[in-house]
């Protein structure tokens, strides 16, 4: 009997006596490392911030991994509550790779590695849990590791967003061209094996000489419906990871299998099974509530789950677009409205896009699961967003259009202009950035008739964010400067 077919055997037994299916891991192969990979034009690809990690003491390394991947086939049905048990299929070899960022000191290093399942909507391989949140990561000595687990990264394909692809491959073959993806079907096992690769390396050490106590699985958008997948079907038969955060997932995961596979959907809801023995922290922001519906999957906090869902965020943002980009972490420029409808010169929006405050939430959020998972301390409850159910379902929004209820920030609680997940016409992708629109001359200075007050009343919100657990500390300080410097009430 394979070690896979054992554990899932052991699994079964688990659930039948009533213990967590992840208290017993069948052993995920290790795969064959390759690296530090060299040559083609010389740096790894990937959408991801552009300063050099030297500048904040850390080192970038690329590695391949290859081995055998299998493809999973459910046992019963696949229920709306998540506890669902699979047994694997078709095998297939494959090779792809995997970028490291850690310290470049051992001493700066804390334990922790958070592997990103890399996001592929926009036809490429792009980072984007770890470009909202690359600053709390440095400050907490994290190492990130990004995982090539889909097609169209590697092979190319069909993009989400409807822009044409932009796979490893055709990028730089020089680099790339031994990469081998067998399809979607095998990507959880690909991210299951990657993450095997950082825990017990079989050849080359992708972290160096850092030793890793703690190992975190990320995703956003795509990716996190993938981790529903992944969380659901996966790990109670791996139990490789520590602890997820799943980031701006919809109603449901995604099919178990697809084509050139047999086809096994999901269902619609799916919610994420209570009876983890990992915690899950899923991170929402109003785009996801309705254009991706999953307000259809939305669940009580417990002992593993806890369910943050942010005021005046979009999908995808400013900051994630533009400005994170080449944060540094110490800028109070991170904490300025950012006025564009053309995000990286490439989508052409009718309104400037959401400039909300999502990654500082979502700082405090890497900070929190990082907590939980290594000391147990779990994450604060917090609100949910206030939707009226309807027909049609809508957000119940205050006096100045923005969203009541859910995770509160001081760009919220002390506006200066709406900050929504809609308003946008055009593309999928402008559909996704939600708006930005600045209050007037005539509503700022009713608001705050001086800078005293707006300051005031600006401070007072982030320490009640701070105090929440909502808002770091470091960042709350960056956004009193802004606020400082900011013309409001001047």
């Amino acid at each position: 009997m394979s070690r896979l077919a054992t554990g899932f055997v052991v699994a079964v037994a688990l659930l039948s006596s009533g213990v967590a299916p992840g208290a017993v891991s069948a052993q995920v192969p290790r795969p064959t490392i390759e690296g530090p990979i060299t040559g083609g034009r010389g740096t790894p690809f990937v959408a991801a911030t552009t300063f050099d990690l030297s500048e904040v003491g850390y080192v970038q390394e690329e590695y391949f991994i290859s081995g055998t991947a299998r493809a999973f086939t459910n046992v019963g049905p696949l229920g709306a509550d998540g506890k669902w048990m699979v047994t694997p299929g078709a095998t297939a070899p494959y090779k792809t790779r995997i970028l490291v960022y850690r310290p470049a000191k051992r001493t700066r290093f804390r334990g922790t590695v958070i592997v990103e399942w890399l996001n592929v909507s926009g036809g490429l391989d792009a980072a984007p849990d770890w470009l909202s949140s690359h600053t709390q990561m440095i400050r907490e000595g994290i190492a990130w590791v990004g995982v090539s687990a889909q097609f169209v990264g590697i092979e190319g394909g069909m993009s989400i967003l409807g822009n044409p692809s932009v796979p490893l491959k055709t990028v730089d073959p020089a680099r790339y061209g031994s990469l081998a993806h067998p399809g979607d079907s095998f990507s959880y096992d690909i991210f299951s094996q990657a993450g095997e690769a950082i825990r017990q390396p079989s050849g080359p050490n992708p972290l160096g000489d850092l030793r890793m106590k703690a190992l975190i699985a990320a995703g956003d958008s795509q990716s996190a419906f993938r981790l529903v997948t992944y969380i659901d079907a996966i790990h109670p038969v791996a139990g490789v990871y520590d602890g997820f955060l799943v980031h701006s997932r919809a109603s449901t995961g995604v099919p178990l299998s697809e084509m050139p596979q047999p086809a096994i959907p999901v269902p619609s809801p799916t919610l994420i099974r209570t009876d983890l023995d990992v915690p899950v922290l899923t991170f929402q922001t109003e785009t996801d509530l309705l254009f991706l519906q999953s307000r259809l999957a939305r669940q009580d906090d417990t002992n593993r789950l806890r369910l943050w869902e942010v005021a005046g965020t979009a999908h995808a943002d400013a900051y994630l677009l533009v400005t994170g980009m080449s944060d540094l972490g110490k800028s109070p420029d991170a904490a300025n409205l950012v006025l564009t409808s053309s995000p990286l010169g490439v989508f052409i929006c009718p309104r400037p896009i959401n400039s909300g405050p999502q990654h500082f939430v979502l700082n405090a959020a890497i900070h929190w699961l990082n907590r939980w998972v290594r000391r147990g301390t779990p994450p604060p409850s917090a609100p949910r967003l206030d939707v009226d159910p309807g027909p049609p379902a809508r957000f119940v929004l205050d006096a100045h259009g923005n969203v009541t209820g859910g995770i509160r920030t001081p760009e919220l609680d002390v506006p200066i202009a709406t900050l929504s997940s809609g308003g946008q016409s055009g593309s999928l992708a402008c559909l996704l950035f939600g708006t930005t629109a600045p209050f007037d001359a005539s509503t700022l200075a009713t608001l705050y008739p001086t800078h005293r007050a707006y300051t005031s009343a600006f401070n007072q919100a982030t320490r009640r964010a701070v105090a929440a657990g909502f808002v770091m500390k470091s960042d709350a300080r960056l956004m009193e400067i802004a606020a400082a410097r900011s013309a409001v009430g001047r």
